[in-house]
């Protein structure tokens, strides 16, 4: 439900800011605006991704989880994705992901959000999980035999 609205609502919102932007500079500086968004959004992944990629690569020669560093790749491509969208709500979103700073805030959100269904999870407080047959009492069932 909330990605059909979502579906629905971000292209509705992105031509109500599009117009309100054309009325104040004008509909060809606004084309020419989102028109630009893409090569500069290709120049900002490209230069965070490098970044991201060096800082994976360290990690692994190093030993240690990489598990940041993936993240990060992951936040930059989502970020990128958005920057190249026409528009100007997703260049935002966008240059959000691909900032360093909006970008470490929103990792570590995810992080402790992502922890936090982990260990429900595991403990067995989610009510969401199938249950499993623990003590074994399936039975085998013969399958039918192909009629020729």
């Amino acid at each position: 439900m909330l990605i059909a609205l979502l579906l629905i609502c971000w292209p509705l919102l992105e031509l109500i800011v599009a117009f309100e932007v054309a009325q104040v500079i004008g509909v060809t500086n606004t084309v020419l605006l989102i028109l630009h968004s893409v090569p500069v959004g290709m120049w900002a992944v490209r230069s965070q991704g490098r970044v991201v990629w060096r800082r994976l690569t360290d990690g692994i020669a190093a030993g240690t989880p990489p598990a940041r560093a993936v993240l990060d790749g992951a936040l930059v491509l989502i970020g990128g994705v958005l920057f190249i969208l026409p528009g100007f709500v997703s260049d935002v979103f966008g240059a959000l992901l691909l900032l360093p700073p909006s970008r470490a805030g929103l990792r570590r959100l995810l992080v402790r959000n992502f922890h936090g269904r982990f260990v429900r999870q595991m403990a067995g407080f989610s009510t969401s999980t199938p249950a499993y047959d623990v003590e074994s009492t399936a039975t085998d069932v013969e399958s039918p035999r192909l009629r020729r």
